[in-house]
């Protein structure tokens, strides 16, 4: 397999000729959790005073988490890894995640900027409120977003922090064989549950082959 082109550098390349285009591209590692937080907090108050037993929250909540995986998969392989043919097509792919296998240690584009997330977000609400009640969607729309919130900390995390735990380690290497061996297996990237279920995962590789972690 022909290896693409990957940079180890952490400064960012530039995406876009206007400023402003090229500011909203970029975002500290910390802003998800300044914006998505104090939403969860909403929707578990709103869960709560709404009258929800403690039980119904647990199991929507716990809902929310495990569809978040899975949402987190398919995004990733079928729209992140979709591979266009025209070029509009090509440039696009590129900002949205094509950048990030190019510049995988980018401290400014490894965790989705708010121009994507809130959009995003707001989407996955209104879809979600075609299926749940309004009650069981305040208890499972949080655990969904925190969800997300452990995807983009750990995505960041494994760019740029040495894990002592062997549970980490092997999610670590699970995400760097995807970035350094084979871009088309390995799409969970807090999880590797749905790669295991739906067959992309990694063949297992004797310890002297493995990828450094």
């Amino acid at each position: 397999m022909a290896k693409n082109y990957i940079s180890n550098s952490e400064e960012s390349t530039r995406l876009f000729k206007s400023s402003w285009m090229e500011l909203l591209s970029k975002v500290h590692f910390s802003v998800p959790l300044f914006i998505f937080i104090p939403v969860i907090a909403v929707f578990c108050y709103l869960a709560f005073s709404g009258g929800i037993s403690i039980g119904s929250f647990a199991m929507y909540f716990a809902i929310g988490l495990a569809v978040w995986t899975a949402t987190e998969y398919f995004l990733h392989r079928f729209i992140f890894h979709y591979h266009p043919t025209s070029d509009w097509g090509k440039r696009i792919h590129f900002i949205f995640h094509g950048v990030h296998h190019d510049y995988p240690r980018d401290k400014k584009r490894l965790v989705m900027p708010p121009s994507a997330s809130i959009p995003l977000a707001t989407l996955f609400y209104f879809l979600f409120s075609l299926i749940f009640t309004r009650l069981n969607l305040f208890a499972f729309f949080p655990g969904f977003l925190l969800g997300y919130l452990i995807y983009d900390m750990l995505h960041y995390a494994m760019h740029h922090y040495n894990f002592k735990s062997g549970v980490m380690k092997r999610i670590k290497q699970h995400h760097m064989l995807h970035h350094y061996q084979d871009p088309e297996k390995g799409f969970g990237v807090s999880s590797s549950l749905w790669d295991e279920v739906l067959l992309t995962k990694f063949k297992k590789q004797p310890e002297k082959e493995k990828v450094d972690a």
